[in-house]
């Protein structure tokens, strides 16, 4: 008996069976672009692979020169390649793991100047235009899918994924948007579909029965122009028509304004979506998006959703997430909280992937799980995420660990994050360190703020005592209608109708939100962003229909730039427009004059110009911090390691001293 039956049921896909029914989905790491990672690459895969995924996908690899993300980014073009990549699928098949090779073109999305797509438009995420193909040109790009596919079996792949969704060169032509030709490419959306179906067909032709082509078809473009739901389902079945062995759920666009994997997102948002679409075909269909959890994923299987469900970034977090779920240990999984800080984000930046919560991801073969060779006393002071992830991974490794924290709960500065609308999946990580403590054995003091001499006889001192808010110079901060960040959302202070909020970066955004924002039900929040039928509305696109906010709230910074600039890429647009629909008013370049009973009184620029008044009940300020380093003097001579906020406290940034911890106590 399992908890999660539909979840660990095999899939017979004729000459194949998959073991249970989870995909890990696609995801680029910056490994596979230079030919030198493959051995990390290697190593990243073979680790998920032990860890019992049914089938695993990788980023994406383009079919030729124009296809490619980057100037230099991955591809599979030669059987030299091919070769090469057999090191990293004989790894995989050698741990019981399966895998296949996701095909990208990257079409108007490609970051230079060489890109192709369906039509000469310019996507807005992108200063590169595009060269519309001729009849020839797109019959060339058919033929690059199909070599990729051959070559990804000489490789020893187990199939290939096809992207056709998220905008990319196919859905370029699926959608009216990118597609305004008038040959038999483009115009009917029969000609629009062509090009989808016939990458199908000949790669099938080409490499046979018994290999994998799965299809991953945009069932919601959620942009303006988006395909409709007879093209959709249409699709479906030619491309079942023409060999597919299965087809997986792609979600909205790059450049759609609704967000789809951030932290915000309901679990399991879209899975309806996946469900309307699966009566039409009989081939397996997969539904993505959100799905994190065991009982997540099973719920969605149970209620006949879909056949198999995709996640990647969990894997990120985990490599483990099956394993643990098909020996009922599901509460050890270390949940992916979808904050893109370290996956995304990176990638954005051309820079490898990781994971904020599991540094070690892509990092395998650098950051090595390795038993100490000495055991040692290990005091580690602060339960914060810093203390937390050198607490565990101390003991793991074989040391004995105690911990110390001031409060009377894990969690630090995730313990006020999980209050924030939008990301309450940070308790789960909470949650997760809840459970490692349990198991490795760390002996945990909580409410118990040590001392020097609470600290004697350790081998080695880890000081994580996290930060405390600072407090600007601002005449009449110490009135009472002045309240800090931690009184707000943690301990519940009472807030007026109307709000400054001091101080714009990270913090002063999210408390932004929390005084104007409450938590939606998966209904009000695709009424939020514009999420509608798929049956009924071209895209799934809807007219947004925001919530009133909750205060009036004015954000205010020092700095004359942009309100959220320093924000991830990848949320930070999202949190902007939050901000926006909400109504926060934003006022750059503030100088603040004082504080009294009429309100927070300021001016503008160098010159105090343009004074006024902001009649407010509550200013809350979120200034910075400063790290908490108390213990530092008293412990002079003795072997003391800064990490976290208590090492650098410039802006709260928990990726890197979760990282930090974790090398630091790989090194212990």
């Amino acid at each position: 008996m399992t908890a999660y039956p539909h979840l660990l049921e095999p899939l017979d896909l004729g000459h194949i069976v998959l073991p249970n029914r989870v995909i890990m989905g696609s995801m680029h790491t910056g490994l596979e672009d230079r030919l030198s990672d493959l051995p990390k690459l290697t190593a990243y895969f073979a680790e998920r692979a032990r860890g019992g995924v049914g089938l695993m996908v990788t980023g994406g690899y383009a079919p030729n020169r124009a296809g490619r993300l980057t100037p230099f980014g991955s591809r599979l073009t030669t059987t030299r390649q091919a070769h090469q990549h057999r090191q990293l699928t004989g790894a995989v098949h050698s741990e019981g793991g399966r895998i296949a090779l996701q095909i990208l073109h990257a079409g108007r999305y490609a970051y230079h100047p060489f890109s192709v797509s369906a039509s000469a438009i310019k996507a807005p995420i992108n200063p590169f235009k595009p060269r519309a193909l001729s009849d020839r040109g797109v019959r060339r790009q058919i033929t690059a899918y199909v070599d990729c596919a051959a070559l990804a079996r000489e490789a020893g792949y187990d199939g290939v994924e096809i992207m056709g969704s998220e905008g990319y060169f196919i859905n370029q032509f699926l959608s009216e948007r990118t597609n305004r030709r008038t040959d038999r490419w483009g115009g009917s959306a029969e000609n629009r579909r062509r090009i989808a179906v016939e990458i199908v067909r000949r790669t099938r032709e080409r490499v046979g029965q018994d290999f994998l082509i799965i299809y991953r078809l945009s069932m919601a473009d959620l942009v303006e122009g988006g395909q409709t739901w007879d093209d959709v389902v249409a699709l479906g079945k030619e491309i079942e028509a023409a060999g597919a062995s299965i087809i997986n759920t792609g979600i909205g666009w790059h450049e759609a304004r609704v967000p789809t994997i951030v932290t915000s997102v309901p679990r399991a948002a879209f899975t309806s979506i996946t469900a309307a679409f699966k009566p039409h075909v009989n081939i397996p269909v997969v539904t993505s998006n959100r799905i994190n959890l065991p009982q997540v994923a099973e719920e969605v299987l149970a209620r006949g959703d879909a056949d198999l469900v995709s996640m990647a970034r969990p894997f990120l977090a985990d490599p483990e997430w099956v394993l643990k779920a098909t020996t009922d240990r599901a509460d050890e999984i270390n949940v992916c909280i979808a904050c893109n800080q370290a996956c995304l984000d990176h990638v954005f930046a051309k820079k490898k992937a990781s994971c904020m919560v599991n540094p070690r991801a892509g990092r395998e073969t650098e950051l090595r799980l390795l038993p100490t060779r000495r055991t040692k006393n290990v005091a580690v002071v602060g339960a914060g995420p810093a203390g937390l992830a050198a607490a565990v991974t101390a003991a793991e490794r074989g040391h004995r660990v105690e911990l110390f924290e001031a409060a009377d709960e894990i969690g630090g500065q995730f313990g006020i994050a999980q209050r924030i609308p939008g990301k309450e999946e940070f308790a789960e990580t909470i949650r997760y360190y809840r459970r490692r403590i349990e198991l490795t054995g760390v002996k945990l003091h909580l409410g118990r703020r040590a001392d020097a001499d609470d600290l004697g006889g350790f081998d080695e001192i880890v000081l994580a005592t996290g930060v405390v808010p600072r407090v600007p110079a601002i005449p009449g901060i110490d009135h009472p209608k002045v309240l800090s960040y931690v009184d707000v959302v943690r301990d519940g202070a009472v807030v007026g109708d109307s709000v400054a909020v001091i101080g714009a970066g990270g913090i002063g955004v999210d408390v932004s939100e929390f005084l104007t924002t409450r938590s939606p039900d998966l209904a009000a929040w695709k009424a939020e962003w514009g999420v509608g039928d798929p049956t009924q509305l071209p895209g799934a696109l809807a007219v947004p229909r925001p919530e009133p906010s909750l205060r009036k709230v004015y954000l205010l910074q020092r700095k004359a730039g942009k309100i959220g600039s320093g924000l991830g890429k990848t949320t930070g647009w999202v949190h902007r427009a939050v901000l926006k629909n909400k109504q926060v008013e934003q006022l750059r370049g503030v100088n603040y004059e004082r504080i009294d009973d009429e309100g927070l009184h300021i001016s503008f620029g160098p010159k105090h110009e343009k004074p006024q008044v902001l009649a407010v009940d509550n200013v809350v300020i979120c200034a910075g911090q400063e790290p908490l380093r108390d213990l530092v003097a008293a412990l002079a001579g003795r072997p003391v390691h800064l990490i976290g906020g208590a090492d650098v406290a410039t802006e709260l940034d928990a990726k890197r001293a979760i990282e930090q911890a974790t090398r630091l106590a790989l090194t212990l």
